[in-house]
């Protein structure tokens, strides 16, 4: 399968991440281990993650998804044909959150020791820190690369200003390869207005994530009584009544064409752009993964994706 470069950090992936914000949250331990069993088995290498994963749901207090992983990678008995990125600064409780030097040390540790790894392939700020100095936050993940214990560096949610500011102060040490910002085929503007022509300067890898929509464009929600066919519901209940009706028209149309779903071409057209490495995406069965896993074989034509383009401006 093609590969794409994770800036100049000599990483390569494949063209769609798995999103394993899902893991020990909506999949189980058995059903993620087969999940990542299928995710590698079709070729793909990248799984994205988070120490902050899933502390949002009862009873959990953030790791879950990075100790799943752990004890994935522990049973098959080797990491070298898998990329592991997670993230640091969301708020992990007990005033563990943000992007101090001191407390990225501990926190990587803490990632380190629940994926049962002696380093991260892709340490990303997850939530920027405006009371940390940029000098500070990348001059620790710096450190953090020259001891061997991170490969490469990505932000994810930072202002166009910092990142600048950041990919200077970095000098001709470690620098950030990669963003991931919110992106996809309803929501254009940030990404393209703010950060699409500094991710080409700068030669960052770009792994947008929400890359369906919360489940929008699977065209799994196109009228208000769709909303309670899942907890995510009430979350894509604002594209309704956006240009999101007029996006699953097209993606309807493109599909048919292709004999593809919906989320194959949503994917497909992330893929496709020239700005884009590979899109994030998740799946809670085997057989949600093999759908998706598509897109990436998905070749849509110079019309295709003027119609997509023109329905989602």
């Amino acid at each position: 399968m093609q590969r794409r470069k994770l800036g100049r950090s000599g990483l390569e992936i494949a063209p769609i991440v798995f999103g394993g914000n899902v893991f020990g949250w909506t999949a189980d331990e058995a059903t993620s281990f087969a999940l990542l069993d299928a995710f590698v088995a079709s070729g793909f290498n990248c799984i994205d993650t988070a120490d902050v994963y899933s502390r949002w749901a009862p009873g959990h207090t953030g790791g879950e998804s990075e100790i799943i992983i752990g004890k994935w990678l522990k049973r098959r008995g080797k990491h070298d044909d898998v990329i592991i990125a997670t993230k640091v600064g969301a708020d992990m409780g007990d005033g563990k959150t943000g992007l101090k030097a001191a407390y990225i040390v501990q926190a990587a540790e803490a990632s380190l020791k629940r994926l049962q790894l002696d380093h991260i392939d892709l340490y990303q700020e997850h939530w920027d820190d405006g009371g940390a100095p940029v000098e500070e936050t990348i001059e620790a993940f710096g450190k953090l690369v020259k001891a061997g214990k991170v490969r490469a560096l990505g932000a994810s949610n930072i202002s166009p200003e910092r990142l600048r500011a950041s990919q200077a102060a970095a000098g001709s040490g470690p620098r950030y390869e990669t963003l991931q910002p919110h992106y996809n085929l309803v929501e254009r503007a940030g990404y393209e207005r703010d950060y699409e022509k500094l991710a080409v300067e700068q030669g960052l890898a770009v792994i947008p994530y929400w890359s369906l929509a919360a489940g929008y464009l699977t065209g799994k929600y196109r009228s208000e009584a769709d909303l309670s066919k899942s907890p995510r519901g009430e979350g894509v209940k604002k594209y309704l009544t956006s240009n999101g009706p007029r996006v699953l028209a097209a993606l309807d149309e493109v599909a048919a064409g292709l004999h593809a779903t919906p989320a194959q071409v949503a994917l497909a057209w992330l893929i496709a752009r020239p700005s884009i490495t590979a899109p994030i995406a998740s799946a809670t069965t085997v057989a949600q993964w093999h759908d998706i896993a598509k897109a990436a074989e998905l070749k849509l034509s110079a019309e295709a994706v003027k119609k997509l383009d023109a329905a989602s401006a």
